[in-house]
């Protein structure tokens, strides 16, 4: 059987694969799990999906009938739901979202007190508690059954706790906000405006099934095209749970994960606060980031793809900052999980301190050629032991030499194999990329991977 917990939460189609029921029993075992500590207090955020109420009463209901209580924010980001549930002292928090997956997608993750992801040891106990649940005989009753609370007060204080890590204000800043039509959508304009800029919104109308749609740091051309129609000095993508950020400059070019990283990097560098100036980041940055760091006399340090193990290598070194090239940046001074709206402030705290447009502080990182091609799979097992995919991957390898790099692996919440080139002609990595996109897809169809 494989594991129910995916590299962010559990995650699939809602009423499908994420079912009320396996809702209602996720939010028993998590209660069962922490009532050791005492009556659990678990803090429940969403974002903007249709499917988002059904799963939230469905997992309060099984939260309540394991002695509970559920408090119900309603639409808040990822990073909120983290900050929130450390400052409030609840046992847990739990996020219903699906990133930036398409609409009909679903998922739900937990934060243990201290705002971090639970671990892989927590996630594996609540599992064997579903799976072994059979003792209907000695729920609570009475007085001990769980209540409901509903507090959708508590966006004011992410707000203010947004607003209160920035040194500068944002006087004279235009800024396009591209909300994803996703969790972010209220809170996001309101924190931006609060430190005066000047912020025009698009994509923040959400009506349950356009999250994410056309839209956010998954499609950046109508975010392009606004920059350039408004004159705006900067561009702002956040995806469905407002984890994620990506940049578009005043010029309408494409900032991404890497470039703001570096952006963010040097400046804790310039006042001494990131620690053995080291960056945390993934296998898939852009091995320009690697240079760019070095010549500025930093380093980074290479984790696995996924944010928990960035802020694993984060937490046992007491480093800093962190993060992915999709945009999932870690402040540890200020976050505990990937937040897109401080991400951006940090980004336009640079642009002021430095009095240079984005496409300026950009410049400082020299973008290798990179090429993702997905090959769309039914399983993800067993195509790392394919001779002929194994071959044909060595093949590449060789070909692209010291110059350059492949990297394959299996996506953490879709049945994709990502294959990623790097190097310095792009017409090679493209076809290097397709063809072993092609071969992993032809031996799956062989032999049913």
């Amino acid at each position: 059987m494989s594991r129910l917990f995916g590299t962010d939460g559990v995650r699939g189609v809602a009423n499908s694969v994420l079912t009320p029921e396996l809702a209602f029993k996720l939010g028993r075992a998590v209660t069962k799990y922490f009532a050791k500590e005492g009556k659990p207090e678990i803090l429940i955020g969403r974002d903007t999906r249709l499917s988002g109420k059904m799963l939230e009463s469905a997992l309060a209901a099984g939260i309540c009938s394991a002695g509970g209580d559920a408090c119900l924010v309603g639409v808040m980001p990822t990073p909120a739901i983290a900050y929130l549930t450390s400052k409030k002292q609840a046992t847990v928090g739990v996020v219903i979202s699906a990133s930036h997956n398409p609409f009909m997608d679903n998922g739900i993750k937990f934060f243990s007190s201290t705002g971090h992801k639970l671990p892989d040891t927590v996630e594996d106990a609540i599992e064997e508690i579903i799976n072994n649940d059979c003792d209907y005989a000695n729920r609570p009753i009475g007085e001990q059954v769980g209540i409901i609370d509903v507090d959708f007060n508590l966006a004011q204080e992410y707000v203010e706790h947004v607003v209160g890590t920035l040194d500068c204000d944002f006087r004279g800043i235009k800024v396009v906000l591209d909300c994803a039509n996703g969790a972010g959508y209220e809170v996001a304009p309101v924190i931006l405006r609060s430190l005066g800029a000047e912020v025009i919104t698009i994509f923040n109308e959400p009506n349950g099934i356009n999250i994410n749609e056309n839209c956010g740091s998954t499609h950046l051309e109508n975010l392009k095209r606004a920059v350039l129609e408004y004159k705006a000095d900067i561009g702002i993508a956040n995806d469905g749970d407002a984890d994620r950020c990506l940049i578009v400059d005043e010029q309408g070019q494409e900032v991404d994960g890497d470039q703001i990283m570096l952006i963010c990097a040097l400046e804790l560098m310039k006042i001494g606060k990131l620690k053995d100036n080291v960056l945390v980041t993934t296998v898939m940055s852009n091995i320009g980031l690697h240079r760019a760091m070095k010549e500025h006399g930093g380093r980074c340090e290479v984790t696995p793809v996924g944010d928990r193990y960035v802020l694993e290598k984060m937490l046992e070194a007491g480093y800093l900052l962190g993060g992915e090239q999709s945009g999932h940046v870690i402040f540890s001074d200020y976050a505990t999980t990937g937040d897109g709206i401080v991400t951006a402030t940090q980004v336009i705290r640079s642009m002021v301190k430095n009095n240079q447009p984005v496409s300026q502080l950009a410049k400082l990182m020299v973008r290798y050629p990179q090429i993702l091609v997905n090959a769309k799979v039914k399983s993800k097992q067993g195509w790392q032991e394919n001779p002929t995919i194994s071959q044909e991957i060595a093949k590449a390898e060789q070909e692209i030499g010291e110059n350059g790099r492949i990297l394959v692996r299996a996506s953490g919440t879709e049945n994709l194999i990502r294959v990623m080139a790097e190097g310095e002609n792009q017409e090679q990595l493209d076809c290097l990329a397709h063809k072993i996109a092609e071969v992993i897809i032809a031996e799956q169809r062989k032999f049913d991977l």
